[in-house]
């Protein structure tokens, strides 16, 4: 929830990236006091486990600690930001060689935040933007919701209605709906509907703002937009059982599910990130920050996206074969 910088071409050299690290010693701007992790746990708070695009970060990021000897402890916040800051503060309790965040907005989490550096634990932060004591965090907002609105407002040919179902629980979400806005302010004539999503329920709210949506329209230049592919694909569910195949829609993120959707035509379109790829390089990154010690300088990671939609479909899955298994 971000035009095609590479967060993983920088990155993935590395590993992979969202990820973050911490310091040797504590800093103003960054977390960690010793070149040497306080122990091998890697904590993951993410704002929800069960979502896609997360449960892919938390596997590459677990594949890659597990692998490096590390042991991994994951806590489903969904959507609480109490809950997170709670267990921010469990895991630092536990003496975590390294604490990573999924989502939350770094400005939601300052009890956590403050926590992990004053205990010396570097924070990674995956889409959350910086923070503090975070030593790296994703820039995945921008880029992706300007190449999907940027082909939403092309294919209604400038003219007609939106759905846009937003998410304000999330960094990622917020960063994609301004980006979101930008396009839009370019065509006076697509008029802007938005409806937050929860999480947890954001399929289903999907699906039910979408049915109330299009109650009172029986037909038009229609799309329906999401700041991630799941909310878009709870309104795809609602289309399929109206009947309705004259709406538009798009996601951002390219989840499994959605490329799938892609390529059976319920989804108009969608962003790809390899988000696998990012939780193994936050995981590497933030060794790295470790035994940079105070050398370390905090970091933003750029995600690339790469639009995905009936004309580019064939090949991307070309490009990459076997991802619907």
């Amino acid at each position: 929830m971000r035009t095609f910088k590479a967060i993983l071409a920088v990155a993935a050299t590395a590993a992979l990236a969202v990820g973050l690290a911490g310091c040797s010693t504590p800093s103003s701007s960054s977390g960690g006091d010793a070149t040497t992790p306080k122990s091998k746990l890697l904590g993951i708070v993410s704002i929800t486990a069960n979502e896609a695009g997360n449960a892919l970060a938390i596997k590459g990021a677990t594949e890659a600690a597990t692998k490096a000897g590390w042991k991994v402890e994951v806590v489903d916040a969904q959507g609480n930001a109490d809950t997170a800051n709670a267990a921010f503060r469990t895991f630092v309790n536990k003496k975590a060689g390294m604490i990573f965040n999924l989502v939350f907005p770094a400005s939601s989490l300052n009890a956590g935040l403050t926590a992990a550096k004053s205990a010396g634990i570097p924070v990674a932060s995956w889409g959350g933007g910086p923070g503090n004591g975070i030593v790296m965090n994703t820039g995945d907002g921008g880029p992706f919701a300007t190449i999907v609105a940027d082909q939403l407002a092309k294919d209604l040919d400038g003219k007609g209605e939106v759905l846009a179902l937003t998410y304000h629980g999330g960094q990622v979400c917020i960063d994609r709906e301004k980006f979101f806005d930008d396009v839009m302010k370019k065509y006076p004539n697509i008029k802007v509907t938005k409806q937050e999503v929860r999480i947890p329920g954001f399929l289903q709210d999907g699906a039910n703002y979408a049915t109330s949506w299009l109650s009172s329209r029986k037909s038009g230049n229609l799309a329906i937009w999401g700041c991630w592919d799941d909310p878009t694909l709870g309104a795809i569910s609602a289309l399929k059982q109206l009947g309705r195949t004259d709406v538009k829609t798009y996601g951002v993120a390219g989840s499994i599910t959605a490329i799938q959707a892609v390529k059976d035509g319920s989804l108009t379109a969608t962003a790809y990130e390899d988000q696998k790829k990012e939780g193994a390089t936050m995981f590497t990154t933030t060794l790295e920050a470790i035994k940079a010690g105070t050398s370390w300088k905090p970091k933003t990671v750029d995600v690339p996206g790469a639009l995905v939609d009936s004309g580019t479909i064939d090949q991307f899955l070309k490009d990459h074969p076997g991802i619907l298994g």
